[in-house]
């Protein structure tokens, strides 16, 4: 099918960025209603924690943060995914709202359950050569749809409103 792409390395519209930024950043609900927002179908990560492929979006993710943050100012900062002694991880320390964010649990969704390598404990991260700090939870906005063999893409649908008759 033909989708449209809302951001394709075109680093010069710095809202479209921004608005994705804020989305991967936010809990899954919020997330749900931006992707909504802009007709969002399907999320596309880049995942490298299985093999150790570093160019992927997590370690991208705060660029996401600092871009979305100079257009939504009063929505997101970059001192708010960062630890309390100011390190960016996916590791214990991890601050709440990095766990929460549409990044973290896209990228690490069911990878709670995976051994990596010999000797590491499941959910061993292989770029950021940690073990995640959140490994179990299931999505509610989102459901994947694709994940290749290696973990590098992973797709998740954007789920439906609910039938507002079962509410």
């Amino acid at each position: 099918a033909n989708r449209t792409v809302i951001v394709d390395n075109n680093t010069w519209n710095t809202s479209h960025i921004a608005t994705v930024g804020r989305a991967m950043s936010s809990p899954e609900a919020k997330a749900w209603r931006i992707y909504r927002s802009i007709d969002v179908e399907y999320v596309f990560v880049v995942f490298g924690g299985m093999i150790g492929y570093s160019s992927d979006d997590i370690n991208k993710f705060l660029w996401m943060v600092r871009i979305g943050g100079g257009v939504y100012k009063d929505h997101m900062q970059e001192k708010d995914y960062l630890s309390e002694s100011g390190e960016y991880t996916v590791a214990e320390g991890a601050p709440q709202v990095m766990l929460d964010s549409v990044m973290y649990k896209t990228s690490f969704y069911d990878f709670g359950h995976v051994m990596t390598e010999q000797g590491k404990p499941v959910g061993f991260d292989r770029v950021r050569q940690k073990e995640i700090a959140l490994k179990h939870y299931e999505l509610e906005h989102l459901q994947e749809a694709f994940t290749s063999e290696h973990w590098i893409v992973r797709i998740f649908s954007v789920k439906d409103l609910a039938n507002r008759a079962e509410r």
